[in-house]
């Protein structure tokens, strides 16, 4: 497990406009209350709290990760719809103590979904 700082920051923020994901063509998830993760050099990543997934849009698959900073993220695959994709979200179960935020959000891929509006 690292830690964040100053050479790999991490900061969680509450994001302040509603967000909205797209998947062939229908609403798969819609907040309020997502939360901003910035990661070192990477772009922010949203967040979306589980209650606020379209009930049975996705289902979890078996592929693994693990990031030294966050922990080890499960994947989920969309539910019915139009188009076979892929992992198109991902989450960490039980993430490290310094981003433990985001347990029980979601994050989805953008160039796997229609779209993340934000």
């Amino acid at each position: 497990m690292k830690e964040p700082g100053p050479a790999h920051p991490i900061t969680i923020t509450p994001h302040p406009t509603p967000v909205r994901v797209r998947l062939d063509g229908r609403v798969i998830a819609e907040t309020e209350r997502a939360l901003e993760l910035r990661e070192a050099g990477y772009g922010p990543v949203l967040y979306i709290p589980r209650e606020d997934l379209v009930a049975g849009a996705l289902a979890p698959n078996p592929q693994r990760s693990f990031c030294p900073y966050k922990g080890e993220a499960s994947y989920f695959e969309p539910v019915g719809g139009g188009t076979a994709r892929a992992s198109v979200a991902w989450s960490y179960e039980n993430p490290f103590p310094a981003v433990a935020r985001i347990r029980r959000h979601v994050a989805f891929y953008p160039d796997r979904v229609d779209a993340i509006e934000a």
